[in-house]
C-alpha cells in the first residue's frame, strides 16, 4: 500500500521545484521533507529523485508522479459523490502544461466558460509545442498541449487541428534587408526572432524555401515581446497568423513570401484516468477550431 503523506511530499518538491519550497507549501520542515522522500525511495526500493537544481524525478518517480497527478483528480470525484468533511473548499487546480503561443492566442477563450462553471484555477508552465510532452512524461502536469500526437503511456491524445504561422517583417525591416527580394546573400544578414533554443520554425520556414545555412538570430522567450520586436524592426520571424490579423490588415507587417506558411500541427494529451474534471477540459477543447 502506498502512503501518501511521501508521494504528496514527492509532488511537492517537483512541483514547487526545490525542497525548501516544498516543505513551505506543506507546511513541514525541510528536514520532515527530505525524510519522506528517503523513507519513499527505502519503500519502493529505487531513488525517485535527481538530487539537481531543481531536483528532477527519475524513471520510477515519474511513475508515482503520474500516479499522484490522477489519483487527485479522481479524488474531486469521490468528494462531489460522497459526502465527507473536508477541512478546506479551496477550488481544484490543474496543472497543464501548453506552448506560449497558444497561451498568447486561443486557449483563454477556449477554457474560459468551464472554469467559470466548475470554479476551475489553472496552473499554466510554458514549453515549446515540440517539447512539452515532457512534462506529462514526468508526471508534473494532467494535460499538455504540444505538436506530437503520440501519447504517454496512461495517456490519450486529442487532434486540435493546426496553428499557422506566417513569416513577417515590418516595412522598413524589408526595405533595408530584403530591397532586392528574398535572396539566400540577404538571409544570411537580416536577424531573425527565435522563441528559445528549441524553436525551430524559422528553421522549417527557410528549409521549405531552400536554405538551410545558418543565420542571425536574437532570441525572445515571448510571445508578445517576439511580435513587438518584429514590429519595431528588429528582425523577422514565424507569428501564429491568429496573432496579427490586425498588424497585416494595418499594413504594420508584411508576409517576407506571402503563401508561403508553416502548419503546426497541435495535439492535446490527457490522463487516461483523470476524472470528470479532466474529461470535461477534454471536451471543451475538442470543441475548439484552430485556422
Amino acid at each position: 500500500m502506498l502512503d501518501y503523506k511521501l508521494l504528496q511530499a514527492l509532488a511537492a518538491v517537483v512541483e514547487e521545484g526545490g525542497f525548501e519550497r516544498a516543505a513551505r507549501a506543506l507546511g513541514l520542515s525541510q528536514s520532515a521533507v527530505s525524510q519522506r522522500i528517503k523513507l519513499l525511495e527505502s519503500r519502493v526500493g529505487a531513488p525517485v529523485l535527481l538530487r539537481a537544481v531543481p531536483p528532477a524525478p527519475t524513471e520510477t518517480g515519474r511513475k508515482l508522479l503520474n500516479h499522484v497527478q490522477q489519483v487527485r483528480l479522481l479524488e474531486r470525484d469521490l468528494q462531489r459523490d460522497v459526502p465527507m468533511d473536508s477541512e478546506t473548499d479551496a477550488a481544484p487546480r490543474l496543472r497543464i502544461a501548453l506552448n506560449a503561443d497558444s497561451l498568447a492566442t486561443w486557449w483563454a477563450d477556449a477554457v474560459a466558460d468551464l472554469c467559470e462553471a466548475q470554479n476551475l484555477l489553472l496552473e499554466l508552465l510554458v514549453d515549446d509545442q515540440d517539447v512539452g510532452l515532457r512534462r506529462m512524461r514526468a508526471g508534473e502536469v494532467a494535460g499538455c498541449v504540444c505538436a506530437t500526437e503520440q501519447p504517454v503511456a496512461g495517456a490519450r491524445s486529442l487532434s486540435l487541428g493546426s496553428m499557422r504561422y506566417l513569416a513577417v517583417a515590418s516595412p522598413a525591416f524589408m526595405a533595408r534587408h530584403f530591397a532586392e527580394g528574398i535572396t539566400p546573400a540577404a538571409l544570411r544578414r537580416a536577424p531573425a526572432i527565435v522563441f528559445g533554443p528549441d524553436d525551430q520554425l524559422q528553421h522549417r520556414f527557410l528549409a521549405g524555401c531552400g536554405f538551410t545555412e545558418r543565420f542571425p538570430h536574437h532570441l525572445c522567450p515571448s510571445s508578445e515581446g517576439f511580435v513587438r520586436l518584429i514590429d519595431s524592426g528588429l528582425g523577422w520571424g514565424l507569428v501564429p497568423a491568429l496573432q496579427i490579423r490586425s498588424e497585416l490588415a494595418a499594413g504594420r507587417l508584411q508576409e517576407l513570401l506571402p503563401g508561403n506558411q508553416v502548419e503546426v500541427p497541435l495535439y492535446w494529451h490527457y490522463w487516461r484516468n483523470g476524472g470528470r474534471l479532466l474529461e470535461a477540459l477534454t471536451h471543451q477543447l475538442a470543441r475548439t477550431v484552430l485556422h
